[in-house]
């Protein structure tokens, strides 16, 4: 795959290939949507894209990161997925409404690689094997809401909290070390719940061996927070094992 797109790093391949949706999108195709592409650098609280917009473009997060919002009747704002570099977003919206159901915002200094609807939907029809990806990639997607889902409701708040930060830890082992890559705040809404409830399950997580100082987190064991995500006493208090 060979292009010469402004703005376009050489690890910035690697992560476009990595990416589910082109991870196995033929070449032909692959360069047709390099070549109309284009790297937009968006600043921190920089808006990509607004709820109810037109959806005729789709985005892969290069560098930075993203916040995909909804605004709820209310006025309120639901943080509904917090998007991280190689993640392709924003895809979807082109197939059904083709407006955006979410605004995308930047969380901090941010780079994107923007792609059009219009070649998107041309390479599609010219090769039925990009439809296949985009199902696939799709599909993938829908998993991971469903587990979501799952930990939004089955899942105590100590316990999405613990899984959040099972998924950060750079390694499995003892006396793990690592930042947080979002304010504390976002997190919480990411997750479900109020500040004041993800300071509460922070708290209850000490209990195994989680400490936090500002955005700095030291897990004593993970193995044992593992554990804690999948066990039955969510509260990390009354039955849980010292």
């Amino acid at each position: 795959m060979q292009h010469r797109l402004k703005g376009l790093k050489p690890n910035d391949l690697e992560a476009v290939r990595a990416a589910p949706l082109f991870r196995r999108m033929p070449e032909p195709a692959m360069d047709k949507l390099l070549a109309s592409a284009s790297v937009m650098a968006v600043p921190r609280f920089g808006t990509l894209f607004f709820q109810d917009e037109l959806a005729d473009r789709f985005f892969l997060l290069l560098n930075g990161s993203v916040k995909l919002s909804r605004l709820t009747a209310d006025g309120e704002e639901a943080v509904v997925s917090l998007v991280e570099p190689g993640q392709v977003f924003a895809e979807a919206d082109m197939f059904s409404s083709a407006r955006y159901p979410l605004s995308a915002e930047a969380v901090e200094p941010t780079r994107v690689l923007v792609f059009t609807a219009e070649e998107f939907f041309r390479c599609m029809r010219a090769d039925p094997e990009v439809a296949f990806r985009v199902v696939e990639a799709l599909s993938q997607r829908i998993r991971g809401f469903v587990q979501q889902i799952e930990h939004l409701h089955v899942r105590s708040s100590p316990q999405r909290v613990a899984s959040f930060l099972l998924n950060l830890c750079p390694e499995a082992g003892k006396d793990v070390h690592f930042e947080l890559p979002f304010e504390k705040s976002l997190i919480a809404r990411r997750l479900g719940m109020q500040p004041e409830t993800f300071s509460r399950a922070l708290a209850k997580l000490r209990k195994i061996g989680v400490e936090t100082h500002g955005a700095a987190v030291f897990v004593a064991n993970t193995a044992k927070l593992k554990e804690f995500c999948a066990s039955d006493d969510g509260g990390a208090g009354r039955s849980w094992k010292q």
